[in-house]
């Protein structure tokens, strides 16, 4: 992915670059227009990216029946498309060790917080997906507020060099308070914010639509963090009793299916906030227990999940809730205002969650 930021010291402020300005990185992805040398035809790659396929990573990402419902390609033109693709990119084995290489084109953003990201082993992670569920007034959207922010920051300030997309469900973005968490970081706010793309979707079908229109954005500009905040708040809506729960965790499955790829097709850290609801076998030891919203489907899918609850007064708690590298930790945040401020490590466990 291209850097994407730069510092301006007349300004004392940092500034966004144009990306036909900075110096081109080893391209994560292979573009779909590569078929063409490989034999194929201008028009079905066209077909592909009408779609929303605009990478041969991602095209090896769907499976033959879904391209053979794309209009125009029939089963012998798939087939041919797939093997020009897999003579681009290589989708079988490799070592652990070129997998250990591969993990070095993880980015790490910081939160803004320093017991937080000491908590995530240096901040939210690109190519995986980070859930973060509580109730109301939490700090969940606090911190999707502030990772707007810190994802343009140059990687010399733990940041990830990058855009940011943001897929609202709930109506609660407010880009009034991406700007003082802006100018905490030194950063001009309208160019931050101009760097935000902004999508609000109010049916869990313009919510996937929406998840589907970005590979051809992400694919042209450098994106580096991907926000749905929040995640399961309409297919709560849109799926009524147990009758429809199982076509609701079925389109649920796809949509995180969806995120997924696009995690790891493009680079990215995808943040996803998720609900709760009422765990009534919590325990009699539990005051007011709760679980998250989306049952095993969603709980499968999230890489590292984050558990946000109130503490006394402003004081917000996160815990390491599951994760496939991280020990069980506690972090306090102070998250009423606007940027994160003072943070307190609380405790670390040694086993793993």
């Amino acid at each position: 992915m291209l850097a994407a930021l730069k510092a301006e010291e007349s300004s004392g402020q940092l500034q966004l670059v144009e990306r036909d300005d900075v110096d081109e990185d080893e391209d994560l992805f292979e573009a779909i227009d590569k078929l063409i040398a490989q034999g194929i035809n201008a028009g079905d790659v066209k077909k592909l990216q009408d779609a929303g396929i605009y990478t041969c990573n991602g095209l090896m990402m769907h499976t033959k029946k879904n391209l053979t419902g794309i209009k125009g390609l029939s089963e012998a033109k798939v087939d041919k498309i797939c093997e020009a693709a897999e003579k681009i990119v290589n989708f079988g084995y490799i070592t652990g060790s070129d997998m250990l290489l591969k993990r070095k084109s993880v980015v790490r953003i910081t939160t803004g917080s320093q017991a937080l990201d000491e908590l995530l082993g240096g901040g939210i992670e690109t190519l995986s997906i980070t859930e973060a569920f509580g109730e109301f007034r939490s700090g969940k959207t606090q911190l999707a507020h502030t990772l707007c922010v810190s994802t343009q920051l140059p990687t010399s300030m733990r940041g990830g060099n990058g855009k940011v997309a943001y897929i609202d469900t709930e109506g609660t973005f407010r880009p009034d308070r991406i700007v003082p968490i802006a100018e905490r970081f030194g950063l001009d706010p309208g160019a931050v914010l101009d760097n935000i793309i902004y999508a609000r979707a109010y049916t869990y079908e313009h919510q996937y639509n929406l998840l589907l229109g970005l590979a051809a954005k992400m694919s042209e500009e450098p994106f580096r963090l991907l926000i749905v905040d929040s995640v399961i708040a309409l297919f709560r809506v849109d799926f009524s009793g147990r009758g429809e729960l199982a076509e609701r965790q079925q389109r649920l499955a796809q949509m995180l299916s969806r995120l997924i790829k696009i995690a790891e097709e493009f680079n990215v850290a995808v943040y996803m906030t998720n609900q709760v609801i009422a765990d009534p076998g919590g325990g009699m030891f539990v005051t007011d227990p709760k679980k998250p919203a989306g049952g095993h489907v969603l709980a499968h899918a999230a890489t590292v999940r984050l558990m946000f609850r109130k503490g006394k007064g402003e004081q917000r708690i996160c815990k390491v809730f599951d994760a496939p590298n991280l020990p069980e930790a506690e972090a306090i945040s102070f998250t009423r205002f606007f940027p994160f401020y003072n943070h307190t490590f609380v405790s670390q466990n040694n086993s793993s969650s």
